[in-house]
């Protein structure tokens, strides 16, 4: 970005680096930040950049040897590390770009001393964390190892829930589960016990009343910031667990009816169910087992967090956690979770999270990784209608497919984009994403258009269609009046013409007919308009002064044919 700050690009993946006095130091320290990207998810390392300085100035070169650099980082490894080493100009000035890959095993320095990459920081890791972090990339799973209880521990009330759990799914193959006869084969058929019969511990944590540790705990509070009105501490099988939460949750959303132009009405809760089953679902199956605490859910009318104990799974990040590949820490928790329909198809949860908080005109969903957590956040609250009631009506395929709604939901926040602004919100490369605005503008029904200045460039700016903007109205930041514009436009255009009609707020504000329909509507609630016409339904009803209507209309508004013909056709448009 031109004129930035280094320091302010740097990220998880990527560090600048400006040589000190010591040469021999410089390099230690060197080898020291790629055991700390080995140990994340890899990353870059560029030389030769002071990255306190803004713009171009901040690259002052370096004449460091790529093969020094490559040895020594090898040799200061343990074990050793193997980077590439490039070399580019910029500005004038030469720079290495040292590429680290992700760690197969744990990496340290040669006093076996490791960190690794959270955020911008290198932090130092324990013991523990590298045993952890080792078993992680070697594949182990917790959750597939046994209890040393015997599979006749399992609840019968968790496994009749289980049985009704899979007698609902649509799917017939996972249907078939809920008709077998003995509890043991059932057990067997979602892999949690061993062929001796040994409940493995994702059954014990599933369908035993005495697990590890505590299951969830429920907090419900009137405002964000209040006195848990509610506090419920879940210990039960996680089968029944994952219920009650759910049961709990539903008993206290608040929903909004939405008229759709086909007549159909919807419901829009303050969080839409599919996003927070997905994110109980996503903590339940996912958290870090080994770590003390239960998945804490915190709800309140305008904010929903969901923080479960342990951190992203090694190399997935809130930056890439749309696209990397399914990488579940606990495998066989997770197989049993899809089998018997809590959780999502693995790698889908959490795309499904930001799909329905776009369909339902939300923000997207907050996803923040610390070391010891990981916490999802969903912003309630109003409901942005408009953008709810166009995405119901796009194609099925359109509706599902979560490039498109990202695009959606950026465009009405900024007048255009390009490739290279969607790339990072999409979790793309900028090619993948120029591909999906060209189908969008080019695909029926066409959303976007390439602006007139740029649409012969290989990566044009896009824009919304006037028609789509027209039914989004209110929703795009950039084409939303407030209350006051609207009442100063529409309270002069009445005084001067004696009337107005849905047609003449259409085409004055560029809305769409139910947008108008609310506008006058409202007006008419604070009496500044009352009907004057003798139809009263329709876009054609007309609408006159009413009782708080502010001053005096000029000489000119009376009742003549020639005012009645200027009525839907206002002399300029806003």
């Amino acid at each position: 970005m031109a004129g930035a700050v280094p320091n302010q690009l740097e990220s998880a993946t990527l560090d600048f680096k400006r040589e000190g006095r010591s040469r021999d130091d410089f390099l230690a320290d060197l080898a020291s930040d790629a055991i700390c990207f080995a140990n994340a998810g890899g990353g870059a390392l560029i030389v030769g950049v002071d990255d306190k300085q803004a713009g171009t100035t901040s690259f002052i070169g370096t004449d460091l040897d790529v093969e020094i650099v490559r040895r020594r980082i090898h040799e200061l490894s343990e074990p050793a590390l193997f980077v590439d080493v490039e070399e580019q100009k910029i500005s004038g000035k030469r720079l290495l770009v040292v590429f680290v890959p992700q760690g197969i095993e744990i990496h340290t320095d040669k006093k076996g001393r490791a960190r690794r990459r959270w955020g911008k920081d290198c932090m130092p890791m324990s013991p523990t964390d590298m045993m952890r972090l080792s078993e992680e990339r070697r594949g182990f799973d917790w959750s597939a190892q046994p209890s040393g209880r015997p599979w006749q521990d399992a609840s019968p009330s968790a496994l009749e829930a289980a049985r009704q759990s899979l007698a609902t799914l649509t799917d017939e193959e996972r249907r078939k589960y809920a008709r077998i006869p003995g509890n043991r084969d059932l057990l067997g058929a979602l892999g949690v016990i061993s062929n001796q019969g040994e409940l493995l511990r994702v059954g014990e944590l599933l369908f035993c009343e005495t697990a590890p540790s505590p299951a969830l705990q429920y907090h419900y509070r009137e405002t964000p910031g209040g006195e848990p009105r509610a506090i419920v501490r879940i210990d039960t099988p996680l089968v029944l667990a994952f219920q009650k939460v759910l049961e709990l949750v539903s008993a206290r959303l608040n929903q909004t009816p939405l008229s759709l132009p086909n007549g159909q009405q919807i419901d829009i809760a303050d969080f839409p169910a599919l996003a927070i089953r997905e994110a109980i679902a996503n903590a339940i199956v996912h958290r870090d087992y080994r770590l003390q605490g239960p998945v804490l859910i915190e709800h309140s009318p305008q904010i929903f967090i969901v923080t479960s104990p342990g951190t992203l799974v090694s190399g997935v990040t809130p930056d890439n956690i749309l696209n990397h590949p399914p990488k579940p820490r606990n495998p066989a928790l997770s197989h049993a979770a899809r089998t018997l329909g809590f959780a999502e198809e693995a790698g889908r949860g959490v795309d499904r999270m930001y799909r329905e908080m776009i369909r339902s005109g939300r923000d997207l969903p907050r996803i923040e990784a610390a070391i010891d957590q990981v916490q999802v956040k969903l912003v309630g609250g109003a409901p942005r209608a408009p953008i709810a009631r166009f995405v119901a009506q796009l194609p099925e395929q359109e509706r599902d497919d979560i490039d498109t709604l990202l695009i959606l939901f950026r465009l009405c926040r900024n007048r255009m984009v390009t490739a290279r602004d969607m790339a990072p919100l999409l979790q793309k490369s900028e090619e993948e994403a120029q591909a999906g605005l060209r189908r969008l503008a080019s695909s029926d029904p066409a959303i976007l258009e390439a602006t007139r200045q740029t649409a012969r460039l290989a990566h044009p700016s896009y824009r919304l269609r006037g028609e789509v903007l027209k039914l989004l109205g209110s929703a795009v930041d950039y084409h939303r009046r407030t209350v006051d514009e609207l009442d100063r436009k529409i309270i002069a255009h009445v005084r001067e013409y004696g009337r107005v009609n849905s047609r003449t707020l259409q085409n004055f504000f560029d809305v769409d007919v139910i947008r108008a329909r609310d506008i006058l509507s409202d007006m008419v609630d604070r009496q500044l308009l009352v009907k004057i016409s003798k139809q009263q339904r329709g876009p054609a009803v007309e609408y006159g002064p009413g009782p708080k209507f502010p001053g005096k209309l000029q000489a000119r508004a009376t009742k003549t044919p020639s005012n009645k013909q200027s009525s839907s056709k206002p002399r300029g448009r806003s």
